[in-house]
């Protein structure tokens, strides 16, 4: 990962995930490539699950980016992802190059305040996974 230092810890620090209209091996995918690199306020041994016959299922998570674990290995998705993450600036970044390091990473919104933003993120499987 070739982002910045770690960030000072706090609520700049933070990145509010969500992943919605994929499958839940998909899901997983994401969330263990993100927890192989950041601390959340879930554990890694909560995989997601889809209820039978139940709604659309949405994922969410935070992650503090302030300091790094370890870097993702490159992982497969059954199908393209897309994903809204939201936090500060800099903390999104690390966000979106720590996913880089896992999967192809495309932005294809974004949302922009005075102190945080809002970007969606397409996740699709590396070349070489």
């Amino acid at each position: 990962m070739t982002t910045q230092q770690d960030l000072p810890a706090g609520t700049d620090a933070q990145v509010a995930i969500t992943l919605d209209s994929c499958c839940k091996e998909d899901a997983h995918a994401v969330l263990a490539a993100l927890h192989a690199t950041f601390a959340s306020d879930r554990s890694p041994e909560d995989v997601p699950v889809e209820p039978q016959g139940g709604p659309p299922i949405i994922w969410s998570a935070t992650f503090d980016v302030s300091r790094t674990l370890g870097l993702a290995e490159p992982s497969r998705l059954t199908e393209p992802v897309v994903i809204t993450a939201q936090g500060g600036y800099h903390a999104v970044d690390r966000l979106r190059e720590a996913l880089a390091e896992a999967f192809s990473v495309r932005v294809v919104g974004t949302s922009a305040g005075d102190q945080e933003e809002e970007v969606r993120l397409r996740l699709e499987s590396p070349a070489a996974a």
